[in-house]
């Protein structure tokens, strides 16, 4: 087995959806950490899935050789206390995925950048402390704190994807909330996708 799809997308973007999608066609997806069947994490000092590719990249090893029992990454970005790791916005990181696999697909789960800065407020602390506190690609130590700079950050990383991949066939910009999202993934990956919603919705209402 080896990873077929990679989700370059940012937090609060569909990530879950796509993985809940990629499990009904029976692919095994790593989102964020590395658990089993059971949810049982595999790898408790390492879990989290951008730490197997930092890894491998800075033991100059292709980036996914760590990772070779799924089929998928959905969420691939890091933010635990001081450790910060986001290859979906890291060009070395990008260049050397791509590289790595002529057949790997990639794809950025999206919303409009104002509905996923608002999920982000209201999920947890991320918005409000996380974020801010971290050191992000495009988002340095500080800045973060409103829905306005998460908005123009937010815009900025798929502006990026969109610059790097240009009109690259192995991309696909993918609005999880779009009537045919379901049918272009499909076509994208060549299977038929037998499930397509909503996972992990944030139960917190906003209040006005």
């Amino acid at each position: 087995m080896s990873v077929r799809l990679i989700n370059l997308g940012l937090p609060k973007s569909g990530t879950t959806t796509l993985a809940h999608a990629l499990r009904h066609l029976g692919w095994r997806v790593a989102d964020h950490k590395l658990r089993d069947e059971d949810g049982a994490l595999i790898s408790p000092d390492r879990p989290f899935v951008a730490q197997q590719i930092y890894d491998a990249y800075f033991s100059n090893t292709p980036p996914l050789s760590g990772l070779t029992n799924y089929d998928a990454l959905s969420e691939i970005n890091m933010l635990n206390g001081n450790s910060s790791l986001w290859p979906q916005s890291d060009y070395p990181i990008l260049k050397a995925l791509r590289l790595s696999d002529p057949a790997l697909r990639f794809v950025a789960t999206w919303r409009p950048a104002a509905q996923i800065a608002d999920s982000m407020m209201r999920w947890n602390n991320l918005g409000s402390h996380r974020l801010p506190q971290g050191t992000l690609p495009g988002l340095p130590h500080g800045y973060g704190r409103s829905e306005a700079e998460l908005k123009i950050w937010i815009e900025g990383h798929y502006t990026m994807l969109q610059d790097v991949f240009g009109e690259d066939p192995r991309f696909l910009l993918l609005d999880v909330a779009s009537p045919t999202a379901q049918h272009d993934l499909g076509a994208f990956i060549g299977c038929a996708l037998p499930w397509w919603g909503q996972e992990n919705v944030n139960p917190r209402a906003r209040t006005e």
